[in-house]
């Protein structure tokens, strides 16, 4: 009876700090937030914490304090937790380290580290719900706030790349049984290159696209797609319809440019996936840690904006079932025609058995794209010729919350 009592008191004080936590979150402007984290940690019987959000290309794990080092996600405790999306724990003679990832949803944010003299089991509880709990805070502050959007660049950003990427959603979107991972580069030197992924009930939408041109009129020309086909789907229109709505709005306004991409959309109950083709290098389909040769190509049809300078084209939609474990890749041109210091392409061979390798070795997705798109900048010593992007959607429905790299309870 008593240690229920006990827990009872602790579940209280729990709730209570959560309580306040969020009601200061509430109303605290972004760059107070170190100051609230460390006031937090101490309520909840710990020494502090410190939030560290990785940079735009996933190098560095950057401190929203000034005055604390940057640490490298390849070669620290703290960037293991953020690799492997897992607890790391480090004991020193001035007490314990404990390295927690920030996730949202299936979005890697960072890490939290925190201090504390001793480590039991509810002062690790509390480690948790401290990470959960500001996860979601950083998530809400850095749709409005510039402080957030600043401290994760390290270099400066061209205009045509801050207006694209203005539009990118998160790099990592999912649910029960699926995820669709995203990375492109150049970071802060973008042509036309683009993706985005939503879920929308019991479908995950995932589209890749690739402008004419690497200047403004590029990044708006993909612009324009994107919030066509946002607002397509969104409106509820169909595949053809939506396509044929981005066809028109680009033969009026933007007559001179036109876009290739691959749009699709995944039943996520059943695995059933549609897609359109507009141009654009066919999606490669990965099952059993092989290609299937052909799988997902089809007849090709015309980059998006051509159609109503070519001539009335009704867009057509493919069909295909995925099984449990398959992964889709969608890709630009610029990822297989990276040329290193010989002259030769990375290729499709080398790209897909990287794909293949790190998955087979235990890599969540969105480390998988990390790791394939800093091999493609390395084998052209970082300078690439041509954007280079790449989407994975992995459909596994028989297991739950697998993409946080624990057991169902540790995920909830």
């Amino acid at each position: 009876m008593a240690d229920r009592d006990d827990r009872a008191v602790t579940t209280g004080a729990d709730e209570q700090m959560l309580e306040r936590l969020l009601a200061e979150a509430n109303a605290i402007v972004p760059y107070r937030l170190p100051g609230l984290v460390n006031r937090c940690a101490r309520a909840l019987g710990l020494d502090s914490a410190a939030i560290y959000l990785v940079d735009l290309q996933q190098h560095q794990l950057i401190p929203l304090e000034d005055q604390t080092e940057r640490l490298p996600v390849d070669s620290s405790e703290a960037g293991w937790a953020y690799r492997t999306l897992s607890l790391r724990v480090h004991e020193s003679r001035e007490g314990v380290v404990v390295w927690l990832p920030m996730v949202d949803g299936a979005e890697r944010l960072g890490v939290l580290g925190i201090r504390a003299g001793v480590l039991d089991g509810t002062r690790l509880r509390r480690c948790r719900m401290l990470a959960r709990v500001l996860s979601l805070v950083v998530t809400s502050k850095r749709t409005y706030s510039d402080w957030f959007v600043a401290r994760i660049r390290t270099q400066g950003m061209d205009l045509p790349t801050e207006m694209l990427r203005a539009f990118l959603p998160p790099r990592s979107v999912g649910r029960t049984g699926v995820i669709s991972t995203a990375v492109l580069e150049p970071a802060y030197k973008l042509g036309g290159d683009a993706f985005d992924h939503s879920v929308s009930k019991n479908i995950l939408h995932a589209s890749i696209f690739d402008a004419m041109g690497h200047d403004l009129a590029s990044g708006l020309t993909t612009s324009v797609v994107m919030a066509g086909c946002r607002n397509g789907r969104r409106s509820g229109a169909d595949l053809p319809n939506m396509i044929e709505a981005v066809d028109r709005t680009l033969a009026e306004w933007l007559p001179d440019q036109f876009c290739t991409g691959v749009v699709c959309q995944l039943d996520v109950d059943t695995g059933i996936l549609r897609w359109c083709n507009c141009g654009h290098p066919p999606p490669l389909l990965i099952r059993d840690e092989g290609v299937l040769e052909h799988a997902l190509e089809s007849p090709p049809q015309p980059p998006m904006g051509l159609p109503f300078q070519l001539g009335p084209t009704r867009r057509k939609v493919h069909t295909t079932t995925l099984e449990p474990g398959d992964r889709v890749l969608l890709y630009t041109d610029g990822v297989t025609e990276a040329r290193g210091n010989d002259g030769e392409a990375f290729g499709l061979d080398r790209f897909t058995d990287f794909i293949i390798r790190s998955s087979a070795a235990g890599q969540q997705p969105s480390e998988v794209l990390r790791l394939l798109i800093h091999a493609i900048l390395e084998y052209q010593g970082n300078a690439l010729s041509d954007d280079a992007t790449i989407l994975l959607l992995e459909w596994h429905p028989e297991l739950i919350e697998w993409h946080y790299g624990g057991s169902p309870s540790e995920a909830a």
